[in-house]
């Protein structure tokens, strides 16, 4: 027999249970906690839920479910990241080693470039052999051009150099592909701290932002991370990678309340065209399983 998915239980546990029960909203709170939404907030959504439904008369569990969609709508938000034109745009992307950082950087220069923008690639994780042939490996599949220095020379340069094309070019969007080794978290920060301060003052002013990469797989780990890396540098949105079928999403729930970060793009797949903007009602719907 197929394991159910997430979604799949969630609206297995709605439709069959008694919707007024004591049981149906513990058990619901333990769906919550399970779909990587964290056991506070899954504890404080429920208890909001169920004095909302007892004090309407509530029993119908697709009103139910309606109710329970709308408290966590505002927990997710998007943000599109446009690319002000004619000015030198920079975009930071951080995450741990591991989440699919530099293919998202690929895929969004890509996405960026077939949109008609110049985009140049900043090998800047540059203690990874790894991470600056896979980006250039990318760059010359795609036709876009990947600033790159010697290996464990300073990232912060790169992104300089990188930055410096793009105004010479008479503007366009660098994307910075960052080293994320949180294992030596004070060395990264101060690392990310320097690339910070570099990228901030090389772009056009308001068109800097910083893009954190997680994995949908994670669930709370996503959110640690989320949280030391807003913390090092502030964090502006989010890409959220491997997500489908098997990924459970609750960590957007947990960080989008706890540290108000919005989601750009959503990753699917290792393919380019494997990138879509972020459409929140459509992530809590497939969250939900309506």
């Amino acid at each position: 027999m197929a394991k159910l998915s997430f979604s799949e239980k969630l609206k297995k546990l709605f439709t069959g249970a008694t919707s007024q029960s004591e049981e149906f909203f513990e058990d619901l709170t333990d769906a919550l906690i399970e779909g990587d939404v964290g056991a506070k907030n899954a504890v404080e959504i429920v208890d909001e839920l169920e004095k909302k439904c007892r004090s309407e008369k509530i029993t119908d569990s697709w009103e139910i479910t309606k109710i329970l969609e709308s408290m966590i709508l505002p927990y997710v938000k998007s943000i599109d990241l446009k690319i002000e034109k004619n000015k030198t745009n920079v975009f930071m992307i951080l995450g741990v080693n591991g989440v699919g950082k530099t293919t998202s950087v690929a895929k969004m220069a890509k996405l960026y470039s077939d949109a008609g923008e110049k985009v140049i690639m900043a090998a800047s994780d540059t203690f990874r052999a790894a991470a600056v042939d896979q980006i250039s490996m990318h760059g010359e599949k795609l036709g876009i051009r990947v600033v790159r220095h010697q290996m464990g020379s300073d990232p912060s340069a790169v992104v300089f150099d990188a930055a410096q094309a793009c105004d010479a070019n008479g503007g366009g969007l660098v994307l910075c592909d960052t080293a994320g080794r949180l294992h030596n978290k004070e060395n990264l920060v101060n690392e990310l701290k320097k690339i910070d301060r570099i990228a901030k003052s090389k772009a056009s002013e308001g068109c800097y932002k910083k893009i954190l990469v997680i994995d949908a797989t994670t669930g709370q780990n996503a959110v640690r991370q989320a949280e030391v890396f807003n913390e090092a540098v502030g964090v502006d949105a989010l890409v959220l990678t491997k997500y489908d079928s098997t990924a459970k999403g609750g960590e957007l729930f947990t960080i989008g309340k706890n540290l108000g970060i919005p989601v750009a793009f959503v990753c699917t797949g290792e393919k380019y065209p494997d990138i879509q903007a972020f459409d929140s009602r459509k992530y809590v719907g497939e969250f939900l399983g309506l």
